[in-house]
């Protein structure tokens, strides 16, 4: 019984780890504090330049 187990626990391991490899991150990439700072300065630029004309 044992070692039925432990087979079938390292087949499921490496199918888990084949599976991980071929999934995409649906995540987004992490963007540091600093930066997203700086994008909302950017991004707010244009709408006051666009008010002052």
């Amino acid at each position: 019984m044992n070692r039925k187990k432990k087979i079938n626990s390292i087949l499921k391991k490496k199918a888990k780890r084949a599976a991980a490899k071929t999934s995409t991150n649906k995540k987004p990439k992490y963007i540091p504090k600093g930066e997203r700072e700086q994008q909302q300065q950017i991004d707010a630029q244009p709408d006051s330049e666009a008010g002052a004309e």
